[in-house]
């Protein structure tokens, strides 16, 4: 077997056909595209390369001119050294059903790592956002993959284990039938809030860029930023992050709750874009742009993906988030184009987090798993630490910050 670094046109090509071989037929597989992956590895378009971070990729070959594995191994400038070990990262792992094909791709991403000062490495995560390309598949292998989301055969697991890697945490997805009615305990908290005459929620059908960044930042900002290690954004950030969803955005169905004039939540959704994407075979080249853009106009996604909900501090626990979930009962299930949600994932080690999805009635229908391994064979493994009611600002589902630029 021969290790090759990605460094050609060719060898890019060959790391994103590599996934057709392994998943063909696989009627749940639906490809990442390649244009994502590929911004993730230009230095031009990730900043976090600008920010000192590095990162490479390997094609494996059997001898005989067959790719039979890939991976990338990268250090992320913002969290490589945040955790006891100086920690790296690895990702998009594909590889055929083999212990030793495994190892070697596994092999090179510690060894890199190692020469560059890390302790560990943990995988299969991203060279950036915590919302895409994050944990390996391990429950329920028939649904469909949600954008942005891994997909793996079964036999991955093993292949991390045996190796030696370690469960950090695990990352439950949530699914939730629009049509069920909302939960009593929710329909109450939020009938008691809107008895105030100054209480409004809304859509953000007719909103300007500008509009929603500047509310979106303030809701945030109280939320999260400051607290805990969540940097506050700034009105730009917020701006990237609206017209980073523009175009496959759906104003009916991101929600805001104000007091008065003040904003005092959020609940941000998007179409499922993979039920789109499944046709368009991993490439937005024209062709694949022409075919979204097709399907867009159509409204084929059923399914809105919730991405982000939060309540300011002050109106936390008073019926804001159930005055929300009210709202997508009454002003979007009824508009007959989405009959469920998926909520995008928490890690196991946010309780709080886990009860309000059980308190929706949300089924924890797909589980990930983010991987450790210790370079040091007889350090101490530790899971993730479970965050307590005190660190919960706001209710970002990762419990972890995002990139919003």
């Amino acid at each position: 077997m021969q290790l090759i670094e990605v460094t050609t046109a060719r060898h890019v090509r060959q790391f994103h056909k590599l996934p057709f071989e392994i998943y063909r037929g696989n009627k749940a597989w639906i490809p990442h595209l390649k244009q994502d992956i590929e911004k993730i590895f230009d230095p031009r378009r990730n900043k976090l390369f600008r920010e000192g971070g590095e990162a490479i990729r390997w094609l494996l070959d059997d001898g005989h001119g067959r790719v039979i594995g890939r991976v990338a191994a990268f250090i992320n400038p913002r969290t490589a050294h945040s955790f006891k070990q100086p920690t790296g990262g690895l990702g998009f792992f594909e590889c055929i059903d083999d212990q030793a094909a495994a190892n070697r791709l596994f092999d090179a991403c510690k060894d890199w790592l190692a020469a560059r000062g890390m302790q560990a490495m943990d995988g299969p995560i991203n060279f950036g956002e915590k919302l895409q390309f994050w944990g390996l598949l391990i429950k329920n292998f028939e649904a469909p993959t949600t954008y942005g989301m891994n997909y793996n055969p079964p036999y991955y697991q093993a292949l991390f284990e045996n190796y030696g890697f370690r469960e950090y945490y695990k990352q439950l997805l949530w699914w939730r039938d629009l049509l069920v009615p909302a939960q009593e305990v929710f329909v109450r908290k939020s009938e008691m809030l809107l008895k105030d005459p100054e209480i409004r929620v809304t859509n953000i059908r007719g909103w300007s860029a500008e509009k929603f960044a500047r509310h979106f930042m303030e809701v945030y900002n109280d939320a999260w930023g400051g607290h805990e290690g969540f940097k506050k954004i700034t009105f730009e950030q917020a701006l990237k992050t609206f017209q980073a969803m523009k175009p496959v955005y759906d104003p009916d169905i991101i929600v805001f709750v104000f007091k008065k004039d003040r904003p005092i939540g959020f609940y941000i959704n998007l179409p499922e874009l993979n039920q789109i994407f499944r046709y368009v075979h991993g490439n937005l080249n024209l062709w694949g742009k022409l075919v979204f853009l097709w399907h867009k106009w159509r409204r084929t996604p059923t399914t809105m993906y919730g991405l982000i909900f939060g309540v300011v501090k002050d109106y936390q626990g008073k019926g804001v988030e159930g005055a929300m979930i009210k709202f997508a009962e009454t002003d979007i299930a009824t508009l007959g184009r989405y009959k469920d949600t998926v909520l995008t994932w928490i890690g196991d080690f946010n309780p709080k987090m886990i009860r309000v999805c059980e308190n929706l009635g949300a089924e924890n229908y797909r589980t990930f798993a983010t991987y450790r391994y210790l370079f040091d064979r007889n350090a101490p493994f530790e899971r993730h630490p479970l965050i307590g009611v005190k660190e919960e600002r706001g209710t970002d589902s990762t419990g972890q910050e995002n990139s919003l630029s």
